[in-house]
C-alpha cells in the first residue's frame, strides 16, 4: 500500500448516501463550471460526485490538515481530472472562498458552531454570481414536521459532546441566508436527512 492510500480516510455514511446525494444534485448543479465543497471531510464524496458529473470541476476544501491529507491520497489513487487538489478553507476565518459556479457543504452546520451558519452564507454569497445555487446536506428540524426520533437522539449526542453543536432548524439556516439567497428547494433524503437548495440573489 503506497502511502497515499495510507492517508485515505473511509466514512461508512459516505458509502450509504453519496447515491442519493448525487442523485438530488442532477436537477441542482450547473451544467458546467466549478463545484466548490466545504468541510469535505475524508474526501470521498468529492470523488464520487467528480466521477458523476464529469462537465463540472469539483474544488474540495477542509481546514484539517489530516481531512486534505485524506482527500489528496484519494485524488492522486483514484481521481478523475476533474478532482482538484483539496483547499486549506475555514468558514469561521482565514480567507474568502474563490469564485464559484456553485457551493455544496455536506453534513456541516451540525458539527460546528452557529456562527459558521452565517459565516458559510456570507462567503458563499461573495464567492457566487446570482443565480447561482449553495447547496446544503443533512439533518434539520424543520417547524411543523415531526422530527424523528433517531434525530432527537442524535441532536442530544451532539449537544452532550460539545455544547455549541446541534441539528440547525431549517427556518433558522433560512433567515441566516438572507440577504444573499432564498430557498428554492428541500428533498427529502434518506435516514431523515434533507437536501436544501438557495439560489444566490
Amino acid at each position: 500500500m503506497s502511502e497515499a492510500e495510507d492517508a485515505r480516510l473511509f466514512s461508512p455514511s459516505v458509502e450509504r448516501n453519496r447515491g442519493p446525494i448525487a442523485d438530488a444534485l442532477r436537477s441542482m448543479l450547473p451544467g458546467a463550471g466549478l463545484v466548490l465543497e466545504i468541510a469535505s471531510g475524508s474526501g470521498e464524496h468529492a470523488l464520487h460526485l467528480a466521477r458523476a458529473f464529469p462537465a463540472l470541476r469539483f474544488q474540495p476544501s477542509d481546514p484539517r490538515p489530516e481531512a486534505r491529507a485524506s482527500i489528496a491520497a484519494w485524488r492522486a489513487a483514484e481521481g478523475p481530472a476533474n478532482l482538484l487538489a483539496p483547499l486549506d478553507l475555514d468558514v469561521l476565518s482565514g480567507p474568502d472562498f474563490p469564485r464559484a459556479d456553485a457551493v455544496l457543504c455536506i453534513n456541516m452546520l451540525h458539527i460546528a458552531p452557529w456562527a459558521a451558519t452565517g459565516a458559510l452564507m456570507a462567503k458563499s454569497a461573495a464567492a457566487l454570481a446570482p443565480g447561482a445555487p449553495l447547496i446544503l446536506y443533512g439533518p434539520f428540524i424543520r417547524e411543523s414536521v415531526p422530527t424523528a426520533e433517531g434525530n432527537i437522539a442524535f441532536d442530544a449526542d451532539l449537544r452532550a459532546r460539545n455544547p455549541e453543536w446541534g441539528i440547525r432548524r431549517l427556518e433558522d439556516v433560512a433567515a441566516a441566508a438572507v440577504p444573499g439567497f432564498v430557498p428554492e428547494q428541500v428533498h427529502q433524503m434518506p435516514a431523515n436527512n434533507l437536501t436544501v437548495l438557495f439560489r444566490r440573489i
